[in-house]
């Protein structure tokens, strides 16, 4: 039977059935998917959708999600470690210039009254100085972007900072503040402290030679100690 003959059979229309998807399988768009969610893995399909955009993609906010979906990407309460969809980058190389490469993480300490301290480190990987050691009871998004912006008036901005998935660095604050100012924010492997060994190392040293050498009285007290502490490490 002819192709003619069968749709008047079914009654359907002859270009419905010679009809292909000039849409495509999208290919593109959805390895980019994919690649922001190895990096960025507690981030939603609003989320990416909102880099998409900064990106110049022309996608709207269903075409985002259902992508996302049939890439099966939805974020679980309680993810297995073994199946974290984070994988260690082929990419990273070594900083050759100061100001290229940062690397960020917390370091907790207490008072001498025992009340908890948060302190901000952060290290440029090529020089090795650290521009921040700046304690706080508490720190959120919107604190890390303060000290950051404030040290970064006084050395210049970098191009890319390393920093876990922490809260405080996965926060919206963060985001908008490092695509303002052109800031690559390079996310490790959860529970891989090793992908940011620089930072690590740092704070080994930095427990070692200050917070395990002082008995802070208070706030005040430990950020003076911190600040000479630190002078004396930039000058040996």
């Amino acid at each position: 039977m002819s192709v003619r003959r069968a749709c008047e059979a079914l009654r359907i229309d002859r270009s419905l059935y010679t009809y292909k998807s000039k849409r495509g399988e999208q290919a593109d768009l959805k390895l980019r998917i994919k690649e922001i969610c190895e990096t960025r893995v507690r981030y939603g399909y609003r989320r990416v959708h909102v880099l998409l955009l900064r990106e110049g993609w022309a996608i709207n906010m269903k075409r985002t999600r259902r992508l996302y979906n049939e890439l099966g990407l939805q974020l679980r309460n309680k993810t297995p470690k073994r199946r974290v969809k984070a994988e260690l980058r082929e990419d990273r190389t070594d900083a050759t210039h100061s100001n290229q490469i940062w690397a960020m993480d917390f370091v907790h300490d207490q008072l001498a009254t025992g009340r908890k301290l948060r302190i901000l480190t952060i290290v440029d990987t090529h020089s090795r100085y650290a521009p921040a050691t700046d304690p706080r009871f508490s720190y959120r998004g919107e604190d890390v972007v303060q000290t950051l912006e404030r040290v970064c008036q006084e050395v210049g901005y970098p191009k890319m900072i390393r920093v876990d998935n922490g809260s405080e660095f996965i926060s919206r604050d963060l985001d908008l503040w490092a695509y303002q100012r052109d800031v690559v924010l390079d996310f490790s492997r959860p529970g891989k402290p090793t992908d940011n060994a620089y930072i690590e190392s740092f704070n080994g040293k930095f427990r070692a030679e200050c917070l395990n050498q002082h008995w802070f009285l208070s706030l005040d007290d430990a950020l003076q100690r911190d600040q000479q502490d630190e002078i004396q490490r930039q000058s040996g």
